[in-house]
């Protein structure tokens, strides 16, 4: 499931543009933009010390939020937000707005459990994530908060792909054309050695069959 949605109270903007947001800024607040279903932008000003808990809090993209903008409540999905590069507090955000049937595009992290039941890792095999993060499309109102990715059982040359994932109903990965790999279970520094020698081992055979051609 989703984490828990979260109320933002901010003002809206009459005037857009860098100077209009320069202002917005110096009076210590952070502009940001309300887009999407179908309705044309809304500018508007946030408090800067609750959204900057909120992008550093965790969660933050994957997150439905509450904004009341003088009284009126938008339900939206935060998308994009802008750091400065040298401080680190946010100087934009955009927000998505949600309809009842909106659906997007969400980096949702990967957890592992079950490396202690593990064949290869209790053998000394090393998990190597090639995903930390996989995009889904799926409702906005059901983002997963993570998925997880069970190592019980793996063993050393193993991979894990998307397919072996049990995924909520409705949620999708972007990438459809193939069942990516999002860990495999690889062999320690330690059994390098006894590969090299298998490889090398390989090598004559191959030979004669070169030379037949």
């Amino acid at each position: 499931m989703s984490q828990a949605s979260y109320e933002l109270k901010a003002e809206a903007r009459e005037q857009v543009g860098k100077g209009s947001a320069r202002a917005v800024r110096r009076n210590g607040k952070v502009p940001a933009v309300i887009y999407g279903d179908k309705q044309p932008p809304l500018a508007i000003a946030l408090t800067y010390k609750d959204i900057y808990y909120k992008i550093h809090g965790g969660g933050f993209l994957t997150t439905i939020a509450t904004i009341d903008v003088d009284g009126k409540k938008i339900q939206v999905l935060p998308k994009d937000f802008q750091l400065d590069p040298v401080k680190d507090f946010p100087v934009h955000v955009d927000f998505l707005r949600i309809g009842k049937d909106t659906e997007v595009n969400v980096d949702v992290p990967v957890h592992f459990i079950n490396e202690d039941k593990s064949p290869g890792i209790k053998r000394g095999g090393v998990l190597n994530i090639v995903r930390h993060e996989v995009e889904f499309h799926c409702p906005a109102n059901a983002i997963p908060e993570f998925i997880t990715v069970d190592l019980a059982g793996t063993d050393i040359g193993d991979s894990i792909h998307i397919s072996a994932v049990k995924l909520p109903a409705g949620v999708k990965p972007v990438i459809s054309d193939r069942d990516f790999t999002i860990a495999t279970i690889a062999g320690s520094s330690a059994m390098k050695p006894e590969t090299e020698e298998v490889v090398e081992a390989a090598e004559p055979e191959a030979a004669p069959a070169d030379e037949e051609k």
